[in-house]
């Protein structure tokens, strides 16, 4: 499977398991605020019911007492308050409040015989203290009143699921109820959890709706930019490709950010470096070819002139030195090319230990002393106040690197050349200066590959030499242009503990 649709299905799998989460979360949410909300209309409505009641209650009692009443009276004050009316017809008292009707008719327990409930959701319950049901409001979807039918009897108004002993203790699950004690007995208020139940599930069902059409959005816009994130990678793809099958130079940079872009990056370069090496491999077979054919040639030609009598005297001489010469050319450039074939392979091991650079500097300058005087050159070494530093190299070959290095500036120097240390921190850094005409500058980069040499120069191996020996020991070699003349060759070493 590809990445891309990988990535998708693990963020499909991941919105689908929030979203579930979500939706239960949700659904406990709801039922406890709609149940709350319940419970807290229930016990408004049986307060206020309970009040009411209690003055039915009363007045009916004074109407048994009494066939009529005196002259209307009204409540004083607020004037949404209760308001009580002249009787009924048939001698019962009826308070009207806003939300529900209470009249006086009251059973010969004293517990008020009808009452009018305007919500068709609530159920109402009339018991007297010895828990009878007095009156019910019959079990229908419209608003009844709570007076029972003639010949019915109370108690066959309530549906067998009711339970009022587990509804009174707090166990019945199936309503939401609230019980309020009245004087001559209780009243019961209970609506069907079912019906919260109804309500909540269809709010979670659009909830569930949005959330799917959300989802499909989401969905939409990590396929899209997923694929935007998994372009370069595909790109990147494509280049690893053309390095499988050795085509550096057609390896373009991939453009992307992050750890991505790094790597695209990483890769261009290593095609860079690649293609450069097999370039320079090439080049090196080329010079190397070319660097044995001249003294192989000469050597050759003189040899078949020996052979064939073509020189008498001193030109045989002259023509064996020349062989000799040339054999001891073709001997050091094979040497070479074998050493740097070994430092270059890692067959080479280095042995780094404590070197005094001092003494190291001495028997360099012993080495190159017959150059100098041949040329009549001087050379100055200038070593810290401090006194001289230790480093941590391979001795033998560090001083092969600085003889290639000072045999190089003698080349070239004109009056002499200078070997600095400086010391910072915990590098050592040595550098070997001449008076010359410099590096070319078109030169400088590719000075320590292969084969690359200036006028005069010898194999063009020595410089390539010097820096894979002072990479070994863990340093750095650059190279660069004095500003009052010359040119100069910089060994960075670490310092000894």
């Amino acid at each position: 499977m590809k990445l891309v649709y990988q990535i998708n299905l693990a963020f499909a799998i991941s919105l689908i398991l929030v979203l579930s989460v979500t939706g239960a979360v949700i659904h406990f949410v709801l039922m406890d605020h709609f149940i709350g909300a319940q419970k807290e209309d229930l016990k408004t409505m049986g307060a206020a019911m309970t009040a009411k009641l209690g003055v039915a209650a009363v007045s009916g009692v004074q109407n048994e007492a009494s066939e009529t009443l005196p002259a209307p009276m009204q409540n004083q004050g607020d004037s949404a308050g209760p308001t009580l009316a002249p009787a009924d017809e048939d001698g019962s008292l009826r308070i009207s409040v806003s939300s529900f009707e209470v009249s006086g008719n009251v059973s010969p327990t004293g517990v008020p015989m009808s009452i009018s409930i305007p919500y068709s959701e609530v159920r109402a319950i009339l018991t007297d203290k010895e828990g009878n049901v007095v009156t019910a409001n019959l079990w229908e979807e419209s608003a009844a009143p709570l007076t029972p039918a003639v010949g019915i009897s109370p108690s066959t108004l309530i549906p067998p699921s009711v339970n009022l002993e587990k509804i009174w203790n707090g166990t019945d699950t199936a309503y939401v109820s609230r019980v309020e004690a009245l004087p001559a007995g209780t009243l019961t208020l209970l609506t069907p959890v079912s019906r919260i139940k109804a309500i909540e599930q269809e709010l979670l069902r659009r909830f569930l709706i949005i959330f799917a059409a959300g989802g499909v959005v989401m969905a939409a816009l990590s396929l899209l930019f997923t694929r935007k994130l998994i372009r370069p990678l595909m790109l990147l793809k494509e280049e690893l490709e053309k390095v499988k099958e050795r085509r550096f130079a057609q390896v373009r940079l991939v453009r992307g950010g992050g750890e991505i872009g790094a790597v695209a990056k990483a890769v261009y370069e290593m095609a860079g470096e690649l293609n450069r090496f097999i370039r320079v491999q090439k080049e090196f077979f080329q010079n190397a070819s070319h660097e044995l054919k001249t003294p192989l040639m000469s050597i050759s030609g003189y040899a078949e002139g020996i052979r064939d009598g073509l020189f008498e005297g001193k030109q045989v001489e002259r023509g064996l030195d020349i062989i000799v010469s040339e054999c001891g050319r073709v001997k050091k450039l094979v040497m070479e090319m074998t050493l740097l074939a070994k430092l270059d392979s890692a067959e080479e091991l280095f042995r780094v230990v404590p070197v005094p650079l001092a003494e190291l500097i001495e028997e360099a300058v012993e080495r190159i002393n017959p150059m100098l005087d041949s040329k009549g050159l001087s050379v100055r070494v200038m070593l810290p106040e401090e006194g001289p530093p230790v480093i941590r190299a391979d001795r033998d070959k560090l001083l092969q690197a600085l003889l290639n290095v000072s045999a190089n500036a003698v080349r070239y120097a004109r009056t002499g050349i200078v070997i600095r240390v400086n010391v910072a921190e915990d590098e050592v850094r040595l550098s070997v200066t001449d008076d010359g005409c410099g590096f070319p500058e078109e030169l400088l980069p590719m000075l320590f590959h292969r084969f690359v040499k200036g006028k005069d120069g010898d194999s063009g191996l020595g410089l390539a030499i010097s820096r894979a020996i002072v990479e070994g020991c863990g340093g750095m070699i650059e190279a660069g242009n004095c500003p009052e003349g010359g040119a100069v060759i910089s060994m960075t070493l670490p310092a000894a503990a």
